[in-house]
C-alpha cells in the first residue's frame, strides 16, 4: 500500500488553494504545549475513524469537505502515516500526511496560534 506524503510547503500551498481538510491528530494536551496550526480541523487520532465516517457531523455541519483532500498531521510524522493506513483501508482515497508533522510545520510558513 503506498502512502502519499506530502510535505509542510505543499500542505501550506493546498491549504492556501482552499484544496484541502487539514487535521490536526495529536491530542489535545499536546496542542496545549506546543500551540495549533491557524485553520486545521482538531480530530485526535482516536477519533478519526469515528468522525472522519461521511455520516458524522463534521462532514454535515461543512467542518469537513468531502471532495477535497484530507491531509492529516501529527506530531512527527509516524501517527499520522498510520492512520492513513487505516483510513485507506477503510476506502479512504484522497487522504495524505505531513512528512515530520508538526515538528516541520513550525518551520514552514504556517502560523501557529
Amino acid at each position: 500500500m503506498e502512502i502519499s506524503t506530502i510535505s509542510a510547503d505543499q500542505a501550506y500551498q493546498m491549504v492556501q488553494e482552499n484544496k484541502c481538510n487539514l487535521i490536526d491528530i495529536r491530542e489535545l494536551n499536546e496542542l496545549e504545549l506546543t500551540g495549533r496550526v491557524e485553520g486545521a480541523n482538531h480530530i485526535p487520532m482516536g477519533n478519526l475513524e469515528t468522525l472522519l465516517d461521511p455520516n458524522s457531523d463534521v462532514f454535515k455541519n461543512g467542518q469537513i469537505d468531502k471532495n477535497k483532500e484530507v491531509v492529516l498531521f501529527c506530531a512527527g510524522g509516524v501517527r499520522s502515516e498510520m492512520s492513513v493506513k487505516s483510513l485507506t483501508k477503510k476506502g479512504f482515497k484522497n487522504i495524505s500526511h505531513i512528512e515530520g508533522g508538526f515538528g516541520s510545520i513550525i518551520n514552514s510558513s504556517f502560523k501557529i496560534v
